[in-house]
């Protein structure tokens, strides 16, 4: 059986520096994606969409191990993008946020896998959230990127460094504030959270 190790072959983009922000080019990639507003911290939707992400995930992995290609790979981390409609709403209401969460899908899952695992997934569980899961290519570009060891409640800091490197850079902030969860928040220490800033740009 064939392993794949997504996050060693993708490093450049899943692994940034903690110390310094680096300018990466991320190419196409495909997601699953389902969109909602609201505070993620006690926002039913999103907790929905989370677990609906992550199951359709997991069976389009099991069901490429399980298949022709014999190919094993781990399950990539959740992702989000994020904006509200006024800007300046942002930093003080969550309420008012909106997002896209998503989970990174390898170049050898086909979309005929990813239909079918909808389809297992709804068939077991049913979740409310498969009827809002698209799939998506996502082009980014040119980024800023830095990543943030801690709780998400002290993130400022860490974009605020993202943004002064691209205005350094004399480009500006392109596109949605993007961020990719590494740790479990259920297991891991708060202090030892790993999350992936980063900012298109141009």
């Amino acid at each position: 059986m064939e392993k794949v190790d997504l996050k060693k072959d993708l490093k450049e983009f899943y692994r940034p520096s903690a110390k310094a922000v680096t300018e990466v080019d991320v190419p196409s990639m495909t997601f699953l994606m389902i969109d909602g507003e609201g505070d993620p911290n006690s926002s039913k939707e999103y907790a929905a969409a989370v677990e609906a992400l992550f199951a359709v995930s997991y069976s389009a992995k099991f069901m490429v191990k399980n298949g022709l290609t014999a190919t094993d790979y781990a399950v990539m981390p959740l992702e989000g993008l994020w904006w509200a409609d006024d800007m300046s709403d942002f930093a003080k209401d969550k309420s008012k946020w909106k997002w896209t969460a998503m989970i990174m899908q390898p170049d050898f899952v086909t979309r005929e896998t990813i239909e079918a695992a909808i389809a297992s997934v709804k068939e077991k569980k049913n979740l409310p959230a498969l009827s809002k899961m698209r799939v998506e290519t996502l082009k980014e570009g040119r980024c800023a990127q830095l990543m943030h060891i801690g709780p998400f409640s002290q993130e400022g800091p860490t974009i605020e460094k993202v943004r002064e490197f691209i205005k350094a850079k004399g480009k500006r902030s392109a596109g949605r504030h993007h961020e990719i969860y590494l740790s479990d928040i259920r297991k891991a220490d708060p202090a030892k959270w790993k999350t992936v800033i980063r900012q298109p740009m141009q």
